[in-house]
């Protein structure tokens, strides 16, 4: 099943655009402890997603690429995983997902050398690649549940 295009952010992103989409999308207040509701909720991590349609000539050196930064974006602070996936449906599709436990250690990833190196990488696609923030929050009581 495929997302609504209308969901996909389709835009190519320089360093200061996509920390100013990256505040829009994830505003500050979303990030501390929620008071006043019935389930106080509190961030559990951040997850990344970028979708990348390649042309089927470049995957190869696309895919080497990306699996050679996978390892050390691994050892970066407040990286919980990174993993680099390829559809079943599409050999052209591929998708990088990332959990991120805090705000501050995404932001400092996406001004890394690793993540210039990536989004470089990324001129070999066959479009612009999608890229979707999620904040996944633990709403408190439910451990009870």
């Amino acid at each position: 099943m495929r997302l609504n295009k209308s969901f996909q952010p389709s835009l190519r992103f320089s360093p200061i655009n996509l920390i100013t989409c990256y505040k829009r999308m994830i505003p500050n207040y979303c990030l501390s402890p929620v008071v006043g509701r019935p389930f106080a909720d509190t961030i559990c991590m951040i997850l990344v997603i970028i979708r990348m349609r390649v042309l089927a000539e470049k995957r190869k050196e696309l895919s080497q690429t990306i699996s050679s930064l996978i390892s050390s974006i691994r050892t970066e602070k407040g990286c919980r995983r990174c993993d680099f996936c390829q559809s079943m449906e599409d050999e052209n599709e591929l998708s990088l997902l990332e959990e991120w436990d805090t705000q501050e250690n995404l932001k400092s990833h996406l001004k890394s050398e690793r993540f210039r190196v990536l989004r470089g990488a990324m001129n070999l696609l066959k479009e612009p690649y999608g890229m979707m923030f999620h904040t996944v929050f633990h709403p408190a009581g439910m451990k009870e549940i």
